[in-house]
């Protein structure tokens, strides 16, 4: 007789997912994996059917972007789970928490090269926190538990469990009662406090720059309690948009290769460099060994490995970035007397100038006239995930969230089509907010298929295409450092998008000259219906500013083309 206490894998799967505040999940489904689809028929677990797997991944992560909770995504044994890794890759590079449930092969044919078989625990072994293949139905339960706790954290990141089909068919009556995980927040140490305030006391030319593990950890108050109280001169990398507090005239603007020349420069001048919940990325730093040469460098994150990878740390603060700059704050509040930067401010703010654009044609549209006017008429507080390239670029210079999880992009990998499934990752996650992928028409061809996604659950996700017929950040680079030698960038044979989006029943129109932009981008933020805007712009327009390859983060090229 069976035991009506036993749980099939799949059961325990779907129970664990609600336990864990999961109740929406992106996936396709396939042979391996049936038997959680068939378990997903009636449950509060709710599935979005995504048209490829990558843009499972992606949707997982822009949910878990925008929101702070852990997104999840499925996909069956073989190239459903080989089509995951690009976005589980994604995750990992910018330490965002998502648990990818993989299909497997039944655990008698592992290791024979059957139908739909992969080895994804091996492909994405150096890709993930971890990542494991369930081999017993009663050690799945603790399995799954050990996978939400490593995804979240202290540094979140992508875990992967790979689940073979014959386990998720497989009852058992074992159960694995909820544990009682403490919540561990690293606090740093009081000395190591002290010495990074003995630098802040004798410093002249101090310059924070805010990463993204400020939005991992929760630490956006605080940091701008921190730069309030110390009139404190501050950038931020691509990940940490939307840290600053809207409006602060100390904040220098987005720092690196594309960065404004304020924050550039300031950080080359600085005396004193305060980097807080960041890595050193090689678009941030430009040439190491000529970045920010003068300066003292108090280096705080959660993970030690990153103190002296890239730049030498005087002072190390390891531990969560909120508590870090709490312990700060604590400690300047009682301080007599404060150090204050204000003048300092000012001047390192002088040290920039407008962003410098190309000049277009007349009759052409450009790209930053579209990014502008977006920037000038998109509803306050709008979510916007961009896709990679030029348009990217622009985005990042130019948009102003007023929170890092208003602002998602793929920083650290750079993967094209990442831009429309994390949109829908977004809105799903924040169904009240408005959303917004800006992408461009090579990123857009990538991942278009994802508009079937958006009208079958009517999602209001707004579509910025910026369509200069070209792969442009390719272009660039072959313009300026191959001699014009331009190689498969040219996509003047790119199709009508807006009757693509019609096909899908998503409203579109395309414009092409600059005085229809306050009038199309209306029409655009009109209502809450999904609606893409085609933007029809100049082939040849760069990005400014741009620090060579090479190069030192003083060095960047401002040249506008004839």
């Amino acid at each position: 007789m069976n035991d009506p206490t036993a749980r099939s894998g799949a059961q325990i799967v779907l129970d664990v997912l609600l336990e864990e505040g999961v109740d929406l999940v992106f996936g396709y489904p396939g042979g391996a994996i049936m038997p959680l689809y068939d378990a997903l028929v009636g449950s509060r677990v709710r599935h979005v059917l995504v048209r490829h797997e990558q843009a499972a991944a992606f949707a997982a992560g822009g949910f878990a972007r925008s929101s702070g909770r852990v997104g999840v995504c499925v996909a069956t044994s073989g190239p459903g789970a080989t089509n995951l890794v690009t976005g589980i890759v994604d995750a990992y590079m910018d330490s965002v928490p998502i648990v990818a449930l993989t299909g497997q092969v039944r655990t008698p044919l592992m290791g024979t090269d059957a139908f739909q078989e992969a080895d994804i625990a091996s492909i994405t072994h150096a890709v993930t926190k971890r990542n494991i293949c369930v081999r017993s139905v009663d050690e799945l339960e603790r399995t799954l538990r050990n996978a939400f706790r490593l995804a979240r954290g202290p540094r979140p990141g992508p875990v992967l469990v790979d689940l073979p089909t014959d386990v998720l068919k497989a009852t058992t009556i074992a159960r694995t009662p909820c544990p009682a995980y403490p919540t561990l927040i690293d606090t740093p140490d009081p000395a190591a406090i002290d010495e990074a305030l003995a630098l802040l006391r004798v410093a002249e030319r101090p310059v924070a720059i805010v990463g993204g593990g400020a939005r991992i950890s929760g630490a956006v108050e605080a940091f701008r309690r921190f730069c309030d109280l110390l009139e404190l001169p501050h950038t931020a990398t691509i990940n940490a948009l939307g840290c600053a507090r809207p409006g602060d005239e100390r904040f220098l603007g987005m720092l690196g290769m594309h960065g404004w020349k304020a924050a550039n420069l300031a950080v080359c001048g600085a005396d004193l460099v305060i980097a807080l919940g960041m890595r050193f990325d090689d678009r941030v730093t430009g040439r190491v060994d000529r970045f920010a040469t003068r300066a003292k460098v108090i280096h705080a994150d959660v993970d030690s490995a990153e103190f002296g990878k890239v730049v030498h740390a005087d002072v190390a603060l390891r531990g969560d970035l909120r508590e870090t700059l709490s312990a700060l704050v604590r400690a300047l509040e009682t301080s007599e007397p404060r150090p204050a930067f204000g003048a300092w401010a000012r001047t390192a703010r002088e040290m920039g100038t407008a962003l410098p654009r190309d000049r277009t044609p007349d009759g052409t549209l450009s790209a930053t006239d579209v990014i502008d006017a977006y920037v000038a008429l998109a509803p306050s507080g709008a979510v916007v995930a961009t896709d990679v390239g030029q348009h990217q670029m622009w985005a990042a210079q130019r948009v102003r969230p007023v929170d890092p999880r208003d602002f998602l992009t793929s920083a650290g990998l750079g993967a094209m089509g990442f831009g429309v499934p994390a949109a829908i990752g977004a809105q799903f996650a924040r169904p009240t907010a408005a959303v917004v992928a800006i992408v461009g028409d090579g990123g857009f061809q990538m991942s278009f298929g994802e508009l079937a996604t958006i009208a079958r659950f009517a999602l209001p996700v707004k579509i910025l295409l910026i369509d200069n017929r070209r792969l442009g950040m390719v272009r660039q680079w072959q313009e300026l450092f191959y001699e014009q030698r331009y190689s498969a960038t040219d996509l003047s044979d790119n199709p009508d998008f807006v009757m693509i989006a019609r096909a899908y029943g998503i409203g579109a129109e395309t414009v092409d000259h600059a005085r229809d932009l306050e009038d199309a981008f209306a029409r655009l933020f009109a209502d809450r219906a999904p609606r893409l805007l085609h933007c029809a712009c100049y082939p040849h327009e760069n990005v400014w500013p741009l620090i060579p390859p090479g190069a030192a983060t003083s060095e960047a090229m401002e040249a506008v083309s004839a």
